[in-house]
């Protein structure tokens, strides 16, 4: 059965990591566009600084997602707020930079608590949720490292391929049962964000997202459309998905790519960002922030996200350039020809 989503201004949306980066966009610009949004995140005094700015549209549910429970505690207090939700975006997530040796067990462990169980918890109740409701849609934050892993960062990689396969796992029973619920998967490619401030860092300088990075508010423009679009899977970054089409294509070079110029790129020597934002991987540090502190560009457009958006006029518009292409190529062979 397809999914019929409504438009956005009549929905609720349920957004976890909800204080900070592409959760925080998505949050301030469903609301602006109409919505009413549930914020999600473990630190409380941010997200009540949030809903004040975004008023009686926004309800607060301070929470681990880690946690137990956590994602039946989250939908009450959606039923509480607003009488339900229409999408449950899992946009919450944590990371720490090292080897897999410096990592240790227990910092992999706390990455797939968050970035995958926490996700599938959300993801279940989401379904049960909908399912009474009459359908909705699902969207889950994955990364184009799902599709290549990052030197560097071997369980967030590995927590986001993880969070891949549930999510075709999830689209597939749901569509076997025959459910009206889209379940879209976002792959963003390196966002402005505090996620490298927030994260939990083995490495001898501070982290960072290499170029080339984009803005947070174009995973917001991703996420909302697929609350009222369905969509498989929509890219945020052009670069992120040449990056993936070349690792498939060149895995062993991919590797030797990483491991020359990766580790590097992923340091900033002269920008360490706010110190009061490091390492939040086990306790919320400062939060609030939609784009991360250290002062390095992003771009604010991507043509190959509006493509995905509009597939129809995008292959319109490949085929003329194509069509126009082979005409002038004719033209010039004729011209050579006759001279």
């Amino acid at each position: 059965m397809s999914s019929h989503l409504k438009p956005l201004d009549q929905q609720v949306l349920v957004i976890t990591g909800a204080s900070s980066g592409s959760g925080l966009a998505t949050a301030r610009e469903a609301v602006r566009r109409g919505a009413q949004v549930v914020l999600v995140a473990r630190n409380e005094a941010a997200l009540q600084a949030i809903a004040g700015q975004l008023g009686d549209a926004a309800a607060v549910c301070a929470i681990d997602i880690a946690d137990p429970g956590s994602a039946e505690r989250i939908a009450e207090a959606a039923v509480s707020a607003f009488g339900g939700f229409d999408t449950w975006v899992n946009c919450a997530a944590v990371t720490s930079y090292g080897t897999l040796e410096q990592l240790g067990i227990d910092e992999q462990r706390r990455v797939f608590d968050v970035d995958y169980f926490g996700m599938l918890q959300g993801s279940l109740v989401a379904i049960r949720h909908l399912r009474s409701r009459g359908g909705g849609a699902i969207i889950n934050v994955g990364s184009v490292l799902s599709d290549r892993a990052a030197i560097k960062q071997p369980a967030y990689s590995a927590a986001k391929a993880a969070v891949r396969a549930m999510t075709e796992s999830l689209r597939m029973d749901i569509e076997r049962e025959g459910l009206p619920i889209s379940v879209t998967l976002i792959k963003p490619t390196g966002i402005h964000t505090p996620f490298p401030e927030h994260g939990r860092n083995h490495m001898e300088f501070p982290p960072r997202i290499p170029q080339v990075m984009y803005d947070p508010r174009l995973v917001a423009d991703a996420i909302l459309f697929a609350a009222q679009h369905p969509r498989r899977q929509i890219y945020v970054g052009g670069t992120g998905f040449i990056q993936s089409l070349l690792a498939r294509l060149f895995p062993r070079l991919t590797d030797k790519v990483m491991e020359f110029a990766l580790v590097r790129a992923q340091q900033s020597r002269e920008d360490a960002g706010d110190p009061a934002m490091r390492d939040n991987l086990f306790v919320p540090k400062k939060d609030g922030l939609e784009e991360g502190t250290q002062d390095f560009a992003a771009k604010r457009y991507s043509l190959f996200l509006e493509a995905q958006k509009r597939p129809v006029v995008a292959t319109a518009i490949l085929g003329a350039g194509a069509l126009m292409a082979g005409i002038a190529l004719r033209a010039r062979k004729r011209t050579i020809a006759s001279s």
